[in-house]
């Protein structure tokens, strides 16, 4: 099945995990794929040319506009964004005080005493640490998408943007700051999709559930199980099973979707 064949696609932090999934399976549908992430080495090594792999931080508006302006010099233009750049914690959120006082909490429970210590993020998250996760997470879904509907609107021609929000999103379930980017993402998702229907813009965002990336990597398998039981199917995603999703809906099969948040978390919970 080539869903996305002859499609010109930009995927940021595609150099691993679902990014690097996703720019695999449009690859394999016939999209020719720019993959963008902050080191251009490991970008440059998820595909081979007539794909291209760019430097980008989504974060630096300048770098956002420099690397559309590479895809647009080898590509012509853009029919495909998917938004994957995202951070989920960085130093100062207060999530290792959670961590620790979270498991002192568990320790007093089960010792059969009733807890006194709590477990904490709000008051302990500093304002770089806040400010960061939402830079990168949602100003940079919004920055990349403003340079994919530049270049979409020039040549007239409609598109499809994909933003890879989560679960968080909806259960609450993570970093605050996170939780708070990735809703906002959804928020954004839906805002853009009425806007840009009658460009012929179709905007759809894909929520993942627990998903074998890098990061579950270095979790324990005790933790892992614990988190693979939240869900009906009793185990975490595979990152092809989150691309099949965003092949979708980046292709000519979902074109009657626009605004659509895609659940794919093994029913985790229900939407």
């Amino acid at each position: 099945m080539k869903r996305v064949q002859g499609k010109r696609t930009v995927i940021t932090g595609g150099a691993q995990g679902i990014g690097a999934a996703i720019a695999r399976r449009l690859a394999q549908e016939g999209a020719r794929v720019a993959v963008l992430d902050l080191n251009a080495d490991a970008a440059s090594s998820v595909l081979p040319q007539p794909h291209i792999g760019l430097a980008c931080d989504v974060a630096d508006e300048a770098s956002v506009d420099r690397a559309f302006a590479r895809v647009k010099q080898a590509f012509g233009g853009v029919d495909v964004l998917v938004n994957n750049a995202g951070i989920g914690s960085t130093p100062g959120d207060g999530m290792d005080r959670f961590y620790a006082a979270q498991a002192e909490r568990y320790a007093q429970i089960g010792r059969g005493e009733a807890p006194t210590i709590f477990a904490d993020q709000t008051i302990h998250c500093g304002d770089a640490a806040w400010g960061r996760v939402l830079e990168v997470t949602l100003n940079g879904t919004f920055r990349c998408s403003r340079a994919a509907v530049r270049l979409m609107a020039e040549e007239g021609i409609g598109g499809a943007i994909v933003n890879i929000g989560s679960t968080a999103a909806v259960k609450g379930d993570g970093p605050l700051p996170y939780c708070a980017a990735k809703a906002a993402v959804l928020g954004l998702t839906r805002a853009m999709a009425r806007e840009l229907a009658d460009r012929g813009i179709r905007v759809n965002a894909v929520n993942p559930g627990a998903t074998e990336t890098p990061i579950y990597a270095s979790l324990t398998e005790d933790v892992k199980q614990s988190i693979a039981a939240d869900s009906l199917m009793k185990r975490l995603a595979n990152p092809d099973e989150i691309a099949s999703a965003v092949a979708f809906l980046a292709g000519d099969d979902g074109s009657f979707a626009t605004g659509s948040i895609v659940t794919v978390n093994g029913g985790a919970y229900f939407s």
